[in-house]
Parts: structure tokens; C-alpha cells; sequence
């Protein structure tokens, strides 16, 4: 977002009569909040613009609230994505550029360390590319994840081990 965007939204907000929402400009990969602050993060094709996206699953786990869930919309693949695709800055800003392969993203949500990651929604579609006019397939999930609750500690046993 640019700060216009953000102003804006903090104007129509403000006309509609919202105060629950608040509006701060930052970056995906270092999100603008404290630890353990937020109960929901939404996402709508964003994270595939970012190059690090390991990072960004790391930044929403910091960012949530112990049993906080993110609820995502995003492009994944099934097989890699052409390099006539990963070179293109109109496919990156369609979120196709930057996509994953739909385990490799799973995955990397799991390795971040949330847990109960599944799939809510799934629609194929397909991108024709110009060079070898072949059409690859993409897939547009919707996913659901928690941060984990935190557990409670356990007090020490007691004994000797030999």
C-alpha cells in the first residue's frame, strides 16, 4: 500500500462510521505491529508479490496472538512456474510470477509454525505464455491456518535418572 492508499482508506473508514480498523503503512515481510498483537490477518494475492515468502509466514506467526488465524487467497502451481512467466513483470504483478508449487507453499506455512493449515477453496485456471503458446495451469486457493495456543509449562519432574 502507499501512504494515498492508506489515507484514503483511513478517510472512508472514518465516513462509515468504522472504529474497530486501523490502517498503518508498512511492509509484508516487517509488518508495522507488535508481537502477538493481531487475532486475524487476511490476504488477498499478496503474499506472491513478495520474494521472501518464508519470511512473510515467519511475520504473521510473530504478529498473531496465540490460537490467531490467517485466512489467505493466493495463486499456486502445480508444477514450476516457465521462466518466460518468472521474467515477466505483467505476471508478476498478476500474482503468477511469484507462485509456488501448492506443496512447497503448504509446506512453508507449516515451517513457519502454523499449524492446521488446510485448503477452504480451490479454482484451477490456466496462462497461455507467448513463447511456446502452451497453457500451464495455476490453481487460486483460499487457505485457512492458527498460530498454536501456547501451551501451558509443565512443572518438573521430580527423581533422579541413571
Amino acid at each position: 500500500m502507499t501512504k494515498e492508499m492508506v489515507g484514503r482508506a483511513k478517510r472512508l473508514a472514518k465516513a462509515n462510521g468504522y472504529k474497530n480498523v486501523e490502517f498503518r503503512l508498512g511492509e509484508i515481510e516487517k509488518l508495522p505491529v507488535e508481537d502477538g498483537s493481531v487475532d486475524t490477518i487476511i490476504s488477498n494475492c499478496v503474499i506472491n508479490l513478495s520474494t521472501d515468502k518464508d519470511k512473510v509466514f515467519r511475520e504473521a506467526l510473530r504478529v498473531l496472538k496465540p490460537g490467531g488465524r490467517l485466512t489467505l487467497s493466493d495463486i499456486v502451481s502445480e508444477k514450476p512456474v516457465p521462466a518466460e512467466l518468472k521474467d515477466d513483470l505483467d505476471a508478476w504483478s498478476s500474482c503468477i510470477a511469484g507462485a509456488l508449487e501448492k506443496s512447497d507453499y503448504l509446506g512453508r506455512m507449516t515451517d513457519a509454525g502454523f499449524g492446521k493449515v488446510e485448503i477452504t477453496a480451490e479454482r484451477d485456471f490456466y496462462v497461455e505464455t507467448e513463447e511456446d503458446q502452451k497453457k500451464h495451469k495455476f490453481l487460486s486457493i483460499t487457505v485457512k491456518a492458527h498460530k498454536p495456543k501456547a501451551r501451558r509449562a509443565q512443572p518438573a519432574r521430580q527423581g533422579v535418572a541413571v
